[in-house]
Formats: C-alpha cells, structure tokens, sequence
C-alpha cells in the first residue's frame, strides 16, 4: 500500500520544555531558510523513490511549526501541497502544530488560505505556576485568544494537548483544566501523562530526586476522570489518549494506530513506506550534510518483518477504543489472528485484560489502565 499520510518536522523552538525530548533547537540563529529548502528536496526525492497515492492527512509538528515567520511556514505548506498529491487540501486533514501565543492572525489567516483546516494547541495545563514549572512561555489566557483568533480566521476542527501526572500536580488543579478546556468548545482533545524522558530537565532533576511527581495511583485517578468528564461532555475516546466529538477523530492520528505507511520529513522526523521504517538524522548539520550529498537523509532502516507487523497491528491497534477487526488482521496477513497470537489473547481475556466482542479484539476497562502491560504480551510470545 503507498503512504496516504504525511508528517512533517519543524524543529525550531523559541522555548525548551522541561519535559520535550522531542527533536528540536532553538530558534535563533538557526539556518532556517536553508532547512526548509533541505525539506523541500527531501520531499522531491522520498516521492520519487516512493510514489504516494492520493493523501488523505497531512501533520506539521515540532517543535514549533508557527515559531517560522509567515512567510517560511507560507513556503513549507506550499513544498507539501507541490510534491504530494494533494489536489483539494480542504478535502483532507490538514493540521498544523500551534503553541498558544504563538500564532498571529497574520499567520493563522495565511495557514487556512494555503489549506491547513485542523490545529493542533500545545496547551498542557491552565494552571499559570504549573505551566511555569513545566518549561512552557505561555499564560492560560494565550490559550484564550488563539482559539478565538484561529475560529475568526476560519478554523472549525481545533484540537488541545493536555498533560497530568505534572510535578505538584493536584486532582482539583487538574479538574480546573479539564474544565477550562471544555469551555472552549473544541473539537478534539489528546492528554498525555507525564514520561520523565533522558536529556530532559525533567531527568537531571528526577536523577538529584527533586522532582516531586504525583504517586501512580493519583495519576490514574486522574486519567479515571479525564475520562469521565469528557465522555459525559459529548466526546468519545476513541483512542487510549484521544478524545472527539463525533465525526472529528484524527485521520492522521488514526494512521498510526491502524499501523498504515506514512511518509516522514525533516530532521528526525520517522517514516514507514515501502515496508520500511525509517529515522532521519537528528542534528541539523548532518541532516543538511546528508541532503547536500545527494542523499535521502536516514539515520536508520528497518525492513519490517511481517511477524513484526503483526505484533504492531496488535499492539498499536488496542490502543483504539474499536480494537483490532479479526477479519481485517487475516485478510492483511493471511493468516488468523488466532493461529498467530491464539494463546496470549487466551490468557489475556482470562486476566479480564481483553475481551472479544463483534469479531474485533478489545481492551477492557480494566485493560485501558494496564495497556503497556497487555501490549508486551504480543511481543513476549516471539
């Protein structure tokens, strides 16, 4: 199958958060017009090597994609839509990574003329000494003025991030800001608990044991009415971390999980065409050097296996609140989910982990709680 989906990479940041190990750098004096040339070949040379069909969504993140000038984040849209086949942009999703503040109503005016209809708000908290504590440049009410500046500039699909488990975090401090995000009348929300990742500050300060972290217990109450509030809001969790009104679940999100290809683009961007897994190079100098020597830049390539597919479909797909389709798994396959992974799906409906349910493999309720746990089962029968 050709990659219909497409992630691309700005890794310019005008703040570093305590908690991102994501690919990124500050933005200043960085060479980013030369970068966004880079990308512009990278995606010249990815769709020769592997010709797209026709895309159905499209993710520029970061980083922060809206720390580019109007005009550089004008050009990057404009080297997507070129090289990929994206006849009607406003036919497909198109979202655009936003950090509240971020974004003025030049730039979100131009983002919609060129074809992004979805953004997507790096929120985290509405809590101001949260937000403080956490790294992020921006005040709750930034949060405020970009949804309202982004509705007058015509975007009616607006997703936030959300983050708990957040050092100090209280559950009346989080309740606050699910409340606060359900006033804003969105479409989509995705929260996150807290991942204490290497070479984040978060780290440095959880190795010197300063990091005081709510217990495991705590988070999961709070995740347990993350759930409920959203759910008795109108939304539906369709996914173990996202959450939209009906009709509004992300394409590209979705793209993940159902394991389908998808083209990657940038620097440390990752990608899955032709059966391969692909990782670019991270630094800006050897992903630039990779480009001016001619080449496609990868850091990694992994051939993927057609029993790592499988264990991938599984455990990508519970993450989905539909499961796996067994009909579907033998007809990518051509092999019976049951042949392949009979016994661990065996054993995990007995810990009342999964159950099955209109051919499809689910998780429990008591499975959502525990789904790292149950998605190792796939891999530990290998």
């Amino acid at each position: 199958m050709k990659p219909r989906a497409i992630y691309v990479h700005v890794p310019f940041c005008e703040q570093i958060c305590h908690y991102c190990d994501f690919n990124k750098f500050f933005l200043k004096n960085q060479p980013v017009d030369e970068y966004l040339t880079d990308c512009d070949t990278e995606m010249k040379w990815t769709v020769e090597k592997f010709p797209n069909g026709p895309i159905k969504s499209v993710y520029v993140g970061g980083g922060t994609p809206t720390s580019l000038s109007t005009a550089q984040l004008r050009k990057l849209l404009r080297s997507i839509k070129h090289h990929f086949q994206i006849k009607d942009p406003e036919a497909i999703e198109f979202t655009v990574e936003v950090n509240p503040g971020s974004a003025d109503r030049e730039k979100l005016h131009m983002m919609r003329e060129e074809g992004a209809n979805r953004l997507s708000i790096g929120v985290q908290t509405f809590d101001a000494d949260l937000l403080q504590k956490i790294g992020r440049d921006h005040k709750p009410n930034d949060v405020l003025e970009t949804i309202d500046r982004s509705r007058e500039a015509g975007f009616d699909n607006i997703s936030i991030d959300l983050m708990f488990g957040l050092p100090g975090q209280t559950m009346e401090q989080f309740e606050d800001t699910i409340h606060k995000a359900l006033a804003l009348n969105i479409e989509h929300v995705s929260a996150y608990s807290l991942k204490v990742e290497a070479k984040t500050v978060f780290y440095q300060l959880a190795q010197k044991g300063k990091l005081p972290l709510p217990s495991e217990d705590a988070e999961a109450d709070m995740y347990e009415r993350l759930i409920e509030r959203l759910t008795e809001a109108g939304f539906s969790m369709y996914e173990i971390s996202n959450f939209a009104k009906p009709g509004m679940e992300s394409t590209h999100n979705l793209t993940y999980w159902e394991n389908e290809q998808y083209y990657g683009i940038g620097a440390g961007a990752h990608g899955y065409v032709g059966g391969v897994r692909t990782r670019n190079h991270g630094p800006l100098p050897k992903y630039m050097k990779a480009i001016e020597d001619g080449n496609l830049p990868y850091l990694e390539e992994h051939p993927v296996p057609v029993r790592e597919q499988m264990e991938e479909e599984m455990f990508m797909g519970l993450r989905k609140r539909a499961g796996v389709s067994m009909v579907a798994f033998e007809e990518k396959y051509g092999r019976s989910m049951s042949e392949v992974f009979g016994k661990t799906v065996e054993t995990l409906q007995e810990r009342e982990w999964v159950m099955i349910e209109d051919g499809r493999i689910k998780l429990t309720e008591r499975g959502r709680f525990l789904g790292n746990e149950v998605f190792e089962q796939f891999l530990l029968q290998s």
